[in-house]
């Protein structure tokens, strides 16, 4: 088997912002952001609206930057980590977990979108902003769509257009499954390869692992900036009813992302046998990194490395899971768009029959399985369910303003539940991986 350099090994270019308590100037830009978008509001007449609004595009600056750095060197990050986890493994290893895996991701998905549906519809937040005079709607009438499709007819196009006939298109429209699945195949074929064919190649990977994180520690030094930008110019451009309803609507998402956390720690008490507690102690860096940061995708190697050191998994289990997870296990993700498609059907008085509400579902887990691990990327791909829900998407520019703030929060709970995904495959298929590996890891006194 090749050997590679694990991404953990990089997380030294984020230890500095763990250390330098990140989190908390993300808080603190938080406050000051909050302070200062209420004095710019027109509508305490310190400031004219046209002035506010050009204050406001430069405020967002910062946080446009941030977003754009690590979208630039996501896709090459995902690309190079999924290769070194597969190559890191071995192809039996890979046969006896890979798809279990997927099934595992596809059930947590579906626990946290049922999670969303049951405390939107009993908490209803979006009646508050409907009483309000609802969302912008450019359309005169809009109607939901009660026909389902043929399920039958669909499923073996949508299997077959899993496998992507131009990778390079993918790419460029950031469809992201079609590039992990892309990777996947790669990695597997690069195991296939003489070591000294391979060698190469490896190298390469390594060197393009060490690349995106340096880039994503220049982005790091921006986060505390953008976040107190988004919050200024979006209390800037919000009226205080407007706002007070979608506080409300963060308050029923957050409670939703709160059940979530519940759920992975009663599967770590149940089936990994461990004290949850212990576990949230010991997950307490990446946790705090992915809240400041909103992506999990730049938050690996810490993930990674905690996973190794502070959680006991294999090195050749956390090299596999961690990156496929932080592409395609994005329940908190799921959850945030099912919720915001409901509050978004309410705030416009749409009502939803359960043929509605299943087909919904069945779209989240679609659409939530290929939401990119970038700041913003729910949002991205909740047009869409919005769309094939016949739900006008016009209000999304509101939700947009408050998305960041959201993100902080549901990327918390993405990397916790990949780091519990890498506590339950490392209890039944940990013994199956490296043995060498696991004997020089370096015993940690506070494991769970």
């Amino acid at each position: 088997m090749l050997e590679i350099r694990s991404l953990n090994k990089l997380s030294i270019h984020l230890d500095h912002l763990v250390k330098g308590r990140l989190w908390l100037k993300v808080i603190i830009g938080l406050i000051l952001g909050a302070g200062l978008g209420v004095l710019l509001n027109p509508t305490t007449g310190l400031v004219s609206e046209v002035l506010s609004l050009e204050l406001a595009n430069w405020l967002d600056l910062p946080g446009q930057i941030f977003m754009r750095l690590v979208q630039m060197i996501m896709i090459p990050l995902i690309f190079a980590s999924i290769i070194s986890g597969i190559v890191g493994n071995t192809t039996d290893n890979l046969k006896t977990f890979g798809l279990r895996l997927l099934l595992y991701f596809v059930f947590t998905t579906a626990i946290s979108i049922i999670i969303g549906l049951l405390i939107t519809l009993v908490l209803k937040p979006g009646e508050y902003i409907y009483k309000l005079g609802g969302f912008p709607n450019s359309s005169a009438e809009q109607s939901v769509s009660t026909e389902a499709p043929n399920l039958i007819e669909n499923i073996p196009a949508t299997i077959s257009n899993l496998i992507p006939n131009n990778p390079l298109e993918s790419i460029l429209t950031g469809e992201m499954l079609g590039v992990v699945i892309f990777t996947i195949i790669i990695g597997v074929a690069i195991t296939q390869l003489e070591n000294e064919k391979a060698r190469p190649i490896i190298n390469f990977t390594e060197a393009i692992q060490k690349i995106c994180m340096i880039v994503v520690s220049w982005a790091m030094l921006l986060v505390p900036y953008a976040v107190f930008g988004l919050m200024a110019a979006l209390l800037s451009r919000t009226g205080i009813d407007i706002f007070l309803g979608l506080g409300y609507y963060m308050v029923v998402v957050i409670t939703g992302l709160i059940l979530l956390m519940i759920f992975y720690l009663v599967l770590v008490l149940l089936v990994v046998k461990k004290n949850p507690f212990k576990f949230l102690r010991a997950i307490r860096e990446p946790q705090l990194l992915a809240f400041s940061t909103a992506s999990s995708a730049a938050v690996m190697p810490i993930s990674m490395k905690t996973a190794d050191e502070k959680l006991g998994v294999s090195s050749n289990i956390s090299d596999f899971v961690i990156p496929v997870g932080a592409t395609i296990n994005m329940d908190g993700t799921a959850l945030f768009q099912c919720v915001t498609t409901i509050f978004m059907a309410q705030a416009y008085g749409i009502e939803l029959s359960l043929m509605n509400l299943i087909l919904i579902t069945f779209t989240v887990v679609a659409a939530s399985i290929g939401t990119p691990a970038i700041p913003g990327g729910g949002v991205i791909i909740l047009a869409s369910v919005l769309q094939s829900s016949g739900i006008p998407i016009d209000g999304l520019i509101v939700i947009i303003g408050i998305d960041r703030i959201l993100g902080m929060f549901r990327t918390a709970v993405n990397v916790t539940g990949d780091l519990t995904a890498c506590m339950i495959f490392n209890k039944f298929y940990g013994t199956l991986s490296n043995t060498t590996t696991i004997t020089t890891k370096p015993k940690i006194q506070n494991a769970v």
